[in-house]
Formats: C-alpha cells, structure tokens, sequence
C-alpha cells in the first residue's frame, strides 16, 4: 500500500467562529457553551479543515486526501487540553494519478478488506489523552506533543506526534501537523516484508496523516 500521512489532528493560523452552543427551554435565555469536565467544548469545521495521507513503497508513493466527518475540541482557558475526532474512511481520494483508471483502481484497493476494508469500517477515530508542551518551541514551530488513541477497522492503539496548536481570542481552536502511523497496527498488512512481501515489492508499514485542524467555540 501506501504509507499514508494521518497526519495529524490540531492549526497555525486561527479565525473566528459562530459558538458552540446549546439553546435553553425558553428561547429568551442566552445560549451557553457545552463545558465537559470544566473545558469549553469547540466544534470542529469539516469544511475548514483538511486531512492528507501519504504511503510509500519501494520505487515509488502515493499521495491524496480524506474528510474528517465530525469532531470536538476541548478548551480550557486558552488551552487545547483534549479532542475528539471522527474520519470519514469513505472519502479516501487519490491526488497523484492523473489517469482516471488507475486512480479508480487504487482507490478501489484502498477502500478493499487488503487495506482498510471501508464496506465494514466507514470511520476511524482519534481520541486525545495527553497534550505536553514542547519547551523552548520558536513562534511557527510545533509547540505541543499530542498523544491519543486511534482506531482504524475496530483496532485502537496510541500515537504520538508534534503539531502546533492554538486558541485565539474569538474562539477558534486550531493545530497542524503530520502523524506517522504504523499500519500494521491495524491489521492493514498488505505489501508489509512483516508478513512475506517480496522485499522488491514492498509497501512502507509506515504512512503519514498531515492534519489541519479548525474548530469553533
């Protein structure tokens, strides 16, 4: 296969937004914002915010897209402290093939139970448990260490990965960075040397997920 960029789930540059909010009994009262465990609780914007993969393979990669489908941020002050994120594996999208009959083909195999078997498992989720600064980070550099538990075909198993994060004063959430992802992890073993793949044939166990990420109060 191909190693595939998850890149990654949080974004540098940082807009506003419509709250977050939940209307009262009575429509005359104020809509308040969803608080868990003392942290707002943004939305994320499928719209705004992009996913990309990237999978490698001996004398050659691929490279394309995919949608996040829904997803909340958890802010506390003006901290990310947590997240949630759910992905839509049916849009997965090949960008690199030109022509239409290869991409359909590849896409096809993607989507097949020899990678990611979509029929049976049409979302993947990441659920963060850990945010850690990254001390001494420069202004446009990656300034956080995300840990979370992804699940990709019903499998969970954390992740680690820099991303640069932040929240602004009229309530956008956002992160950008790139996760690198064991594949084999998740049963998707296809093309893996780990599993008798011809060594001239192989497909990196690794792909990597490039996230950009914007979420409103």
């Amino acid at each position: 296969m191909k190693k595939i960029a998850l890149s990654a789930l949080l974004v540098a540059a940082l807009i506003s937004s419509p709250a977050f909010a939940q209307k009262a009994a009575k429509a005359a009262k104020p809509a308040k914002t969803e608080k868990v465990n003392g942290a707002s609780v943004y939305k994320l914007q499928p719209q705004l915010s992009t996913l990309g993969w990237l999978g490698k393979k001996v004398g050659g990669q691929h490279n394309g897209t995919i949608q996040f489908k829904d997803g909340d941020v958890l802010v506390r002050g003006n901290q990310v402290v947590g997240g949630t994120f759910v992905v839509d594996m049916t849009s997965i999208k090949n960008t690199d093939l030109t022509d239409a009959g290869y991409n359909a083909k590849l896409v096809g195999h993607l989507n097949s139970p020899d990678f990611f078997n979509v029929a049976a498992n049409p979302t993947a989720t990441f659920k963060i448990t850990n945010i850690a600064p990254i001390k001494g980070a420069a202004a446009n550099a990656d300034n956080a260490t995300i840990t979370g538990n992804l699940t990709i075909k019903g499998i969970t198993s954390p992740i680690s990965f820099p991303a640069k994060i932040g929240v602004n004063k009229d309530g956008v959430a956002a992160a950008t960075g790139t996760a690198t992802i064991d594949r084999t992890k998740y049963d998707v073993k296809y093309g893996s040397t780990l599993f008798g793949a011809a060594a001239d044939k192989a497909i990196d166990n690794d792909f990597t997920m490039s996230f950009n990420v914007i979420a409103k109060k």
